[in-house]
């Protein structure tokens, strides 16, 4: 039987992405993200938040860096993957999200101009995809033939 590996999630981070290089220079950034979950107790409806690590790699970890930051609403498609590794004689595990898509959300952040790939919205490993193309400019009101 085969088997099926993706995740969406849509959420705000919640700390800066933390950018640094491999060896072989290739740009890597682990961000936090906070994704929540409606639910029913006591008759009143909770926000009840799950956090998730991602890992984001090449260019779309440096887009990462550069346009967001804590608060930023971000959409991820990606896969999950188990580390495990041990310490202090004792085996550890974690469960995070590598990225293979990212497409910021919400208003410009910091640093992005106006017609920015940041502003358009969009960016997967393989370089800027923006979401939509930018709405034409409208004419003055007073040129308006209505």
């Amino acid at each position: 039987m085969g088997s099926y590996n993706r995740v969406v999630l849509l959420g705000n981070l919640t700390r800066d992405p933390e950018l640094r290089y491999i060896p072989s220079g290739t740009a890597v950034s682990e961000i936090g993200l906070a994704v929540n979950d409606r639910v029913k107790r006591n008759d009143q409806w909770v926000d009840e938040p799950t956090f998730v690590d991602i890992t984001l790699w090449g260019r779309t970890a440096e887009v990462a860096n550069e346009y967001l930051s804590k608060g930023s609403s971000v959409l991820i498609e990606g896969r999950l993957k188990l580390d495990t590794w041990e310490k202090e004689g004792q085996k550890r595990s974690k469960l995070r999200v590598v990225a293979d898509k990212m497409q910021m959300l919400g208003g410009r952040s910091r640093g992005s101009q106006p017609g920015s790939d940041a502003d358009s919205g969009g960016h997967d490993m393989a370089g800027a995809q923006p979401a939509a193309a930018a709405a034409p400019a409208l004419p003055p009101q007073d040129e308006i033939p209505f």
